[in-house]
């Protein structure tokens, strides 16, 4: 099954859930419970950071890293990657990249008769996990690159669409703290990334371990638990768990009380710029039900839902310029509508 073919997964009521469905969630739960924990292993202390990449992956979506230098962001990709047993490439991001550094080019060819042909060589993207390292720092250009893959899995080059391996993420990363030389990303990319996962720093004792563990002779690591079959297998799985209609109502008026023309409160039509789209809803859809499965459950609650409601929400929408300089914040804005509509 490609990942293409997973749009074929309608809600459904509970009762209307197999036997093999049943089957598949119960050995995919304890399968998931055993990436987490290795992963975790060698990621030390951030364990929410991990559930949410987890959450992206099993949504079959993709998503955007934010954090301080250090905190372990290339190193949590590239043990999902290697857990989840995905083959993986990076891309360092610079002003001076170019989109066929990414996508690949045509060269000029010659076979054995002389005859010359113009022949595609593949670049990075062509992967299952694709890290995007600082992706702020190449030119708008360079990003825009990466839309057609996200969105339709494929890259168009000289008219021809070159198809995408299965399952294809990518997961990007950026620098919240050195801003110098970096290009914003604009709206349309940023609504390509399923969830905005914020690293923070450790605790104090998971730093120390951290400390302990790679500092030494020897530094811990993972194997690998499942392989891409699998993972296909439990992003379709994903799309055909069951949604209560309280859950899907709750999407609906969470985002749409996130629009300036459908705000549930005046004052909160005046502090955005715009709000979160159809796809935030479908994000919000598709990674509840992933939060559920990697939990165990069969369906999404309304605590699956508030809890990733920022990270889902939060770089889909802007503040008006008059609150920017009040001093309103996105994620303050969400948690209150949260609080007040669910």
């Amino acid at each position: 099954m490609s990942q293409n073919d997973l749009s074929s997964f309608p809600a459904r009521p509970f009762s209307d859930t197999t036997q093999a469905e049943l089957a598949m969630a119960e050995r995919l739960t304890a399968q998931l419970g055993a990436v987490r924990s290795a992963i975790g292993q060698v990621v030390l202390g951030q364990r929410d950071v991990i559930d949410r990449l987890l959450v992206t992956i099993l949504s079959g979506g993709h998503a955007l890293l934010i954090g301080a230098p250090g905190l372990g962001k290339t190193l949590l990709v590239s043990t999902a990657a290697h857990v989840l047993g995905l083959d993986t490439r990076r891309i360092q991001f610079t002003p001076d990249l170019m989109p066929s550094d990414i996508t690949g080019s045509d060269i000029l060819d010659e076979d054995e008769n002389g005859r010359r042909f113009f022949r595609f060589v593949k670049g990075p993207i062509f992967t299952q996990l694709l890290l995007a390292d600082e992706i702020n720092r190449a030119s708008p250009r360079t990003q825009s690159a990466l839309l057609q893959a996200m969105q339709e899995y494929e890259v168009a080059q000289a008219g021809t669409n070159h198809k995408l391996p299965r399952p294809f993420h990518v997961l990007a990363t950026q620098n919240p703290i050195e801003q110098e030389g970096t290009y914003p990303l604009p709206e349309a990319q940023l609504d390509r990334f399923m969830l905005r996962i914020a690293l923070s720093f450790p605790e104090r004792d998971a730093e120390r371990e951290m400390l302990l563990q790679t500092t030494g002779a020897e530094t811990a690591t993972a194997p690998v638990l499942l392989s891409s079959r699998d993972l296909i297998d439990a992003q379709a799985l994903v799309r055909s768990l069951p949604v209560g209609e309280k859950i899907l109502e709750a999407i609906l008026t969470l985002v749409r009380g996130l629009r300036p023309e459908t705000a549930y409160k005046p004052d909160i039509a005046s502090s955005l710029l715009y709000g979160p789209g159809p796809r935030a809803a479908q994000a919000l859809m598709l990674s509840c039900r992933a939060q559920a499965l990697l939990d165990g459950r069969l369906s999404p609650s309304l605590d699956d839902l508030a809890e990733l409601a920022e990270p889902v929400l939060a770089h889909r929408m802007a503040l008006s310029f008059s609150a920017r300089a009040s001093g309103q914040k996105v994620e303050a804005l969400i948690s209150s509508a949260v609080e007040t509509l669910l």
